[in-house]
């Protein structure tokens, strides 16, 4: 890299002759002013390092990105090609973000930051925060923490689950799960789901020391930390703020947890209502969803969607942009994602749990799915829709490369769930002719359902998971407390109980996909939570002029214009500016608790009678 060496010019060396005694006197002119020292033009020198680097990392971004997804898509039992492959271009992406030259410049030139522009000063700070995750001043501690991540995700993607003598795929667990009345059977398949941990514990407790070691190079004291980092809010901030928000929605969690409790209970038949919900008795593996407890009559979207068939999903919630004024897809969209599941008897695996790719941080968008034609596949199309079109957004002439992401991480999440939110709304779906718009539904239920869905999983991402990470990283959590301390928080958080004892010989936490390959930042979830309802409130009262319970986006630009302001800066802006410019307030769970405020009158009287143990 070029280093920048302040030039001075010497003064010169002025000779003084004596005059010989005969001759007069000579005149002689005073001696020229010297020029000042060049002052180095800072805005300058910032923006040559900026182009020269910006363009190298998309580079390597790239290759690595490329390398991700084939390790993600095409997971082969025994061949260890792709993860070759994945660590090289990882290495060398991290060998440059966190080359010791890159980070000797970066703290040069932020010394200087009060010269300089405000856009400069954020690439600036993103690429010293990229430099933390891969310091090449110990660049053999990142080189095998990249190995280490690598084989954890192939463990972790390439695991042969069983249940009753068969191969299951994470789905079939899924679907069991959603439907089984059996509370034994139940728990056979929720201990199937969760036998991947042992074989992931080694590796987790490698990487905890790996990552917290990476980062502390730069001066963080671990890794939870440098994640918090990222939303300009220190570790106790940040736990602060999702302690908050628990805190907020709590009472009426404490009405849900009640309901549930009695319940499963009567459709399970078991007539004793324990004190706290077993994690077997609950339609999903880590308690984070109940929303399939409840069938909204006329609401049941899965016959309609079976004959409709995957692909309509994928195209359907692309037609939904559409009408609000995005572009259509790039074709590369769909000749290079993963979208369906793998047909029968493939030789290979593939990542099921769906997520959305930026391979380029340019035009090549991807998603990742297994999309079935059923209601939870149809709502996941338009919230993995959603972060492919923040990403096509944010690209755009004025966000450079480095800035090319959310407004803060939670920010991509709450784009896409908020479309999740969107296309589950009555007059939405009435308009797709999903539901006859004549149907009487009941409008309680319909919202008891959303609340089983979000409000029930702000304590699992809020609370158990970021509080788990916390102690894992921060507290340095001791290996033989690992279970004990998920267990106690789901406890305390979620009111859930393991159906039998879970001793340290498992380790359930790591059947969470997030807690290898996208550790010490769960809260993303929360908070996306917490801001989509803010931005739904917003959008139903001030644009559609709407209940905000019945909504209907579909074909409305000034809603796609809006949301459109929220993308286009990318990470140019600061998040918590960008919030209160678009909704006139700060982070805050007020809608979500007033959205929620009809159901928890009528929870509190269908409780009544009933024993609360939260």
């Amino acid at each position: 890299m070029q280093k920048t060496f302040l030039s001075v010019l010497t003064a010169a060396v002025l000779l003084s002759a004596c005059a010989p005694t005969a001759k007069a006197p000579v005149a002689t002119a005073p001696p020229a002013a010297q020029p000042a020292p060049a002052m180095p033009n800072w805005p300058a020198l910032a923006q040559t390092f900026l182009d020269s680097y910006s363009a190298e990392y998309q580079r390597l971004y790239t290759a690595s990105a490329e390398a991700e997804w084939r390790s993600n898509t095409h997971i082969v039992a025994g061949d260890t090609a792709n993860a070759g492959a994945t660590a090289r271009a990882n290495e060398r992406l991290a060998a440059f973000t966190g080359s010791t030259a890159n980070i000797t410049r970066l703290r040069e030139l932020l010394a200087h930051k009060a010269e300089l522009t405000e856009i400069q000063v954020k690439q600036l700070e993103t690429a010293l925060y990229n430099a933390a995750n891969s310091p090449q001043t110990i660049a053999d501690v990142v080189s095998v923490r990249i190995k280490a991540e690598t084989q954890q995700t192939e463990k972790l993607y390439g695991f042969d689950y069983k249940f009753a003598g068969k191969s299951v795929t994470t789905n079939d667990l899924d679907e069991l799960l959603r439907q089984e009345k059996n509370p034994a059977r139940r728990q056979q398949i929720w201990e199937a789901s969760k036998e991947i941990g042992p074989t992931l514990k080694p590796g987790l407790l490698n990487l905890r020391s790996l990552r917290n070691q990476t980062v502390q190079a730069l001066g963080y004291p671990d890794y939870f930390t440098y994640q918090a980092s990222d939303y300009g809010l220190s570790r106790e901030e940040m736990m602060t703020l999702v302690r908050k928000l628990n805190d907020e929605l709590r009472p009426l969690y404490r009405e849900l947890h009640t309901y549930a409790r009695y319940e499963l209970a009567r459709q399970y038949g078991v007539k004793q209502v324990p004190d706290y919900l077993p994690a077997s008795w609950l339609p999903n593996r880590w308690g984070q969803d109940w929303s399939s407890m409840v069938d909204v009559k006329g609401l049941d979207l899965d016959p309609v969607l079976a004959k409709k068939g995957s692909e309509w999903q994928v195209q359907q919630a692309e037609r939904f942009y559409q009408s609000l004024g995005f572009p259509a897809l790039p074709a590369s969209f769909y000749t290079k994602s993963s979208l369906y599941p793998l047909p029968k008897g493939a030789d290979y695996k593939k990542n099921n749990h769906a997520s959305a790719w930026h391979l380029d941080l340019d035009q090549d968008v991807r998603s990742l799915m297994s999309v079935e034609p059923n209601t939870e596949w149809y709502e996941t199309t338009h919230h993995e829709l959603g972060h492919i079109y923040y990403y096509l957004t944010y690209t755009n002439p004025e966000v450079p490369v480095l800035l090319r992401g959310g407004a803060n991480r939670a920010y991509h999440e709450a784009m896409g769930s908020l479309m999740g939110l969107a296309a589950r709304q009555k007059p939405f779906l009435a308009g797709l002719g999903l539901i006859d718009p004549q149907v009487k539904t009941d409008e309680m239920q319909s919202l008891l359902k959303e609340a089983l869905g979000s409000v029930v999983f702000i304590p699992f991402a809020s609370g158990v998971m970021s509080e788990w990470e916390n102690s894992f990283y921060a507290d340095n959590l001791a290996p033989d407390q690992l279970n004990a301390r998920w267990w106690e928080l789901a406890k305390q958080y979620q009111g859930i109980v393991p159906p039998t004892a879970r001793g340290e010989q498992f380790l359930d936490p790591a059947t969470k996909t997030h807690i290898n390959d996208d550790p010490a930042q769960y809260y993303d979830y929360a908070l996306s939570y917490i801001i989509l309802f803010q931005l739904h409130d917003h959008i139903a009262k001030n644009i559609l002029k709407q209940d905000p319970h019945a909504t209907n986006y579909y074909g409305n630009q000034e809603v796609g214009a809006f949301l459109a302001d929220i993308m286009r800066p990318g990470a140019s802006k600061d998040w918590r500016t960008v919030l209160k410019d678009k909704t006139g307030e700060d982070l805050s769970a007020r809608a979500m608790v007033e959205y929620f405020q009809p159901l928890m009158a009528y929870l509190k009287e269908k409780n009544k009678g009933r024993k609360y143990t939260m």
